[in-house]
């Protein structure tokens, strides 16, 4: 089934974001890469095709954040939908003090999801419809040790999320998804080796999951009756337990 719909993807240069954006694009979509990194996003423009453009975009700065979505409606007439994808992991102790690792991570995956909300959701409300998706992570629901700041900032996406949604009943689909452990790039924003040694003994016998395990949840999600709005999937491996 064809979801014919314009949609704009922050993150999109690698891992869940480009699952993604090739989740989309094989669906019908016209999709807006945005991303620090662009070699990687002119060559998957160059495969996915001239539904797919891109759009240099730093999350943290919110001029660039408008100024993509902007971009996104003067190539291709609007925006149906945004999924704030764009995220990183910093891991550590809180005693280790990693006060740079923290705002780093207060910016791109609070702030950065705010801009994107900022950017599109007037386009949205004047138009009457519109889906937001927010990609959360299981870490929006429990707490870790080690994961402190990573968790608060992603139980800050869960809460940003469903206050956005009941403020927009009726009008703009909003939908978080919690992804569990996924192949991905996250843990490079980490410096922190000993931590990221440990979790990786802690998460040795979990069987990582395809970033398409995502880009397929955001695609069903998508594909919904307008009337139906698919507000929480958690995506996890089968034999992770948390």
């Amino acid at each position: 089934m064809s979801l014919d719909k314009v949609v704009a993807v922050t993150g999109a240069s690698s891992g869940i974001g480009e699952a993604i954006a090739r989740e989309l694009a094989d669906a019908g979509c016209q999709v807006m890469l945005a991303a620090r990194r662009e070699e990687q996003l002119k060559s998957l423009v160059q495969e996915l095709g001239d539904n797919v453009a891109y759009h240099l975009t730093d999350v943290t700065d919110a001029k660039q954040v408008q100024s993509m979505a902007q971009a996104t409606i003067e190539r291709f007439s609007k925006i149906d939908v945004l999924v704030n994808n764009a995220g990183v992991m910093p891991v550590s102790p809180l005693i280790e003090l990693k006060i740079d690792d923290w705002n780093k991570a207060i910016d791109v995956n609070i702030r950065g999801v705010l801009h994107g909300i900022a950017a599109v959701l007037p386009h949205m409300s004047d138009r009457g419809s519109g889906q937001i998706i927010n990609i959360g992570s299981v870490a929006s629901i429990h707490a870790i040790p080690n994961f402190a700041v990573y968790c608060g900032t992603k139980f800050a996406v869960k809460a940003i999320s469903e206050s956005l949604r009941k403020e927009t009943l009726g009008k703009v689909r909003v939908t978080t998804i919690y992804p569990g452990a996924v192949e991905s790039e996250l843990m490079a924003s980490s410096n922190d080796e000993q931590t990221i040694n440990q979790i990786a003994s802690d998460f040795s016998d979990v069987s990582f999951i395809s970033p398409t395990a995502i880009s397929q949840a955001v695609r069903y999600a998508i594909a919904q009756p307008k009337e139906v709005s698919v507000n929480e999937i958690v995506v996890r491996p089968s034999n992770q337990d948390l």
